[in-house]
């Protein structure tokens, strides 16, 4: 009996121990130095733990450029914290050295690294810069203060905020934007980082504008965990952040212009006042807000045309991609449906990618394409599948070979046209289950070929004859021309009739510019929807939807072609009044700031609004 207790104990303390272990925190181990020392000042550098180390595991770098005046100096703390029942521990420990550094310049404390049960962390690289004291001008690095002091109209007043202008350098605060690269093709993405440097505290921000990327197809990338972290730029040490971060994809060949982002930051300097004096601690000090306008440059972007002798099957889509195709299982009945589906999957432009073309027999009956698709976007790249189902109805029974399905993609990096094809597929269609007896039905015709017998026998008439006697023959008469004339006549029209629905069915231009209004109005209901659920995101994305497909399908734009000046140049050809063409682009512009900035003021319901009426208007114009 006492060997089970002494069992039981020790289960449940190893569930215990198991359940604090898959409870434990994850562990932080950083390390904290200034950006800026003057030279001859000492400085502290801190290595904080939030967990308690294994024995003797801290290394410590090597302090290459400094001189060691203290240190390592161990601080333990430990607190505990019960709220309602839950119990919060809380572990610092820390290890300080006071450095010295030896020269002028920019130096590096290196990474350090310790072990917490048996598991090693370790530290970033720390840049330093070095000032010399004459050179810097005594200006050091500013304090950091919670509140804003007041700016008073006296003669000192002013000269403190002069002093608080000259504690902001010109470069002490900047943004800039890098691109992943600066030659692509048409179509072929790359990514645009809007980074801001410090070496200020900043409290805030202002008027802030990113550009509207003209020429490309921008996808806003999300940067919302994005932390500050030490970076040298110029021989000068700035904690930098990403701001914003796109992938553009180019729409047009030849050389595109990322116009400059703008954006006031304000930051927060403490100077020496002479007003508010401490009679016991002497002169005061006094918080200031110092506003600096940063932009970055203009960069250009040289797009190249895609190589010429692309396949029939290639519709603009740039990347690296697989094809897989899936035919409907096993034979069909006569008259029911099927669905061939094709799955587009990898990396690249994917949004634009379009449905391949699927050749049928003749006496299929084929409906529109479904298109489900699951994309994401991310720095590497947008990547996922867009899935295509083609729906169809065999009308007659018989064994049809369906053609191959054909895919072709630019690979950028192998600098060629890729061709992916599906397999040749063989389809059995049975008769009808509820149609007529197997017997009437002619074997090895389609329904082309079919024609109705037993139309020209009659059955034998019984009974009396009877017999009357007629003015004279209908055959040749006025009547029988007049009838002959007008099945003439309706003959011709339905005739002609058939002739222009051929004719429209098989100009597709012309089926997507009748149903351009049909597709905008139900993605106007769509983003009524988002509106009222007060999904900002969604709403704004399905207008730039709607409002880009309408002109596409309206003026047959491919959608490689689709800008801001193609469809403003379209409208106006088209007799639109310039100050439709000019709301036109004012929308996208809008809908755009209002889906990427978080300032933007746009309100959902004036823009849906004006989308509408510009539709309705674009509409009234060109069926006149």
């Amino acid at each position: 009996m006492k060997g089970f207790y002494v069992r039981l104990i020790s289960l449940l303390a190893a569930l215990l121990a198991a359940g604090g272990a898959f409870g434990a925190e994850p562990v932080t181990f950083k390390a904290n130095a200034p950006m800026i020392v003057p030279m001859g000042e000492a400085f502290r550098v801190e290595f904080s733990l939030d967990a308690m180390p294994d024995d003797n595991t801290f290394e410590a770098p090597s302090f290459e450029g400094f001189d060691v005046l203290a240190g390592p100096t161990v601080s333990r703390g430990q607190s505990v914290q019960i709220v309602n029942g839950s119990m919060t521990k809380r572990v610092e420990y820390t290890i300080t050295y006071v450095l010295l550094p030896r020269q002028a310049g920019n130096a590096t404390v290196g990474a350090a690294s310790i072990q917490v049960d048996k598991r090693s962390y370790s530290t970033r690289a720390l840049p330093i810069e070095v000032v010399d004291e004459g050179a810097a001008g005594g200006k050091g690095q500013p304090a950091v203060s919670g509140s804003s002091g007041a700016q008073g109209g006296s003669a000192a007043g002013t000269d403190a905020q002069t002093a608080a202008q000259g504690q902001v350098g010109r470069d002490d605060i900047l943004l800039r934007l890098s691109v992943s690269r600066q030659v692509v093709f048409k179509g072929e993405p790359l990514r645009a980082t809007f980074k801001l440097y410090r070496r200020v505290p900043i409290v805030g921000y202002e008027n802030i504008k990113f550009p509207s990327f003209n020429g490309f197809w921008a996808q806003e990338l999300n940067v919302g965990n994005a932390a500050w972290q030490r970076e040298t730029l110029g021989g000068k040490v700035y904690e930098s952040v990403v701001v914003r971060e796109y992938l553009l994809y180019p729409q047009q060949a030849g050389t595109l212009t990322v116009e400059p982002a703008d954006i006031t930051a304000i930051a927060q300097v403490v100077v020496q006042s002479s007003r508010n004096v401490d009679p016991f601690f002497g002169g005061g000090h006094e918080v200031y807000d110092v506003r600096r306008r940063v932009q970055t440059p203009r960069v250009s972007i040289t797009v190249k045309e895609l190589p010429a002798g692309a396949p029939s099957s290639f519709s603009g889509a740039v990347g690296r991609f697989t094809m897989e195709a899936t035919p409907p299982q096993g034979p069909l009945g006569a008259n029911s449906s099927g669905t061939f589906t094709v799955r587009i999957s990898g990396t690249g432009n994917l949004p634009f990618v379009q449905a391949p073309k699927l050749t049928l027999p003749a006496s299929f009956e084929q409906y529109d394409v479904k298109t489900t698709e699951s994309i994401k976007t991310t720095a590497a790249g947008t990547s996922g599948y867009r899935q295509f189902e083609y729906p169809f109805i065999p009308r007659a029974e018989g064994s049809y070979r369906i053609e191959p399905v054909e895919f072709t993609y630019f690979d950028p990096g192998q600098m060629r046209y890729v061709t992916l094809a599906s397999g040749e597929t063989t389809l059995e269609v049975t008769p009808d289950a509820n149609g007529p007896n197997e017997s009437y039905v002619v074997k090895g015709l389609t329904k082309e070929d079919v024609r109705m017998l037993g139309q020209d026998i009659r059955f034998i008439k019984l009974g009396r004859a009877q017999l009357r006697t007629v003015a004279g023959p209908f055959l040749f008469s006025g009547a029988y021309f007049i009838l002959l004339g007008g099945i003439l006549v309706l003959f011709v029209l339905i005739y002609a009739a058939l002739r222009k629905q051929i004719r429209d069915s098989q100009n597709m231009a012309l089926v997507r510019g009748r149903r351009a209004n049909k597709v905008a109005v139900e993605r106007f209901r769509t983003a009524r929807r988002y509106m009222t659920e007060q999904n900002r995101q969604a709403f704004y994305e399905e207008m730039l939807r709607a409002l880009w497909g309408y002109m596409s399908d309206k003026f047959n734009i491919p959608v490689a072609n689709l800008t801001k000046e193609n469809v403003r140049e379209e409208l106006l050809r088209r007799g639109v009044a310039t100050e439709e063409a000019q709301r036109f682009s004012s929308i996208i512009t809008r809908c755009e700031e209002a889906q990427y900035s978080p300032v933007a003021s746009a309100r959902m319901s004036d823009i849906y609004r004006e989308g509408l009426d510009l539709v309705s208007s674009v509409e009234s114009v060109i069926k006149r």
